[in-house]
């Protein structure tokens, strides 16, 4: 028996020619499938998302937290200063809101709430500092407070044409372990 004897079930069960279709199209017959109720898996997923999101991250002052949204803001930020800088010869200084909104976009950077110490969010469960290169800035370099309670750095460096680019270091690769700073480095420059 082959895996398309089926088809000819279907149509000595009665199945009309377009029914035998989309079941030959699919690979299998779907009335013979169980049939899962989509609002009830919807919801399964959305309790578990929204428990394990509560666990994982603190929301700011009672704003959600909608990734696509983020990605919207994102790129109105980035247009509102491209306009500014077009209109005005400034910049807009807003460097690190934009640096740690790509860092949630690009890198999933789960930032902690307003004015927590040490660190600005988590990836993956470790603690990230996010420095920010503007265009401004000629060196490639960032200093950070080596008291920070931070297991990893994320260097984003915004371009004069306001084109973003990061990377993420672990500790232990920054310089100046001893000192009162750590020093990072996005290339070679």
């Amino acid at each position: 028996m082959s895996d398309w004897d089926f088809l000819h079930d279907m149509r000595n069960d009665g199945y009309s020619p377009e029914q035998i279709a989309d079941a030959a199209a699919c690979g299998y017959n779907p009335w013979e499938c169980v049939i899962i109720d989509h609002e009830w898996v919807d919801s399964q997923f959305l309790d578990t998302a929204e428990d394990e999101r509560q666990k994982t991250f603190k929301s700011r002052k009672g704003f959600p937290y909608n990734t696509l949204e983020q990605a919207e803001i994102f790129y109105d930020l980035v247009e509102c200063a491209m306009r500014h800088f077009d209109n005005t010869g400034r910049y807009l200084q807003i460097w690190g809101e934009l640096g740690e909104i790509y860092a949630e976009i690009k890198f999933g950077l789960r930032r902690h709430g307003t004015h927590e110490a040490g660190s600005d969010g988590t990836i993956n469960g470790r603690l990230v500092e996010v420095k920010t290169i503007s265009p401004e800035k000629s060196s490639a370099r960032v200093v950070v407070k080596s008291q920070g309670n931070f297991e990893k750095l994320l260097i984003v460096r915004i371009s004069e044409d306001f084109e973003f680019e990061g990377k993420l270091f672990d500790r232990t690769e920054l310089k100046g372990g001893t000192g009162k700073y750590l020093r990072g480095q996005l290339d070679n420059a």
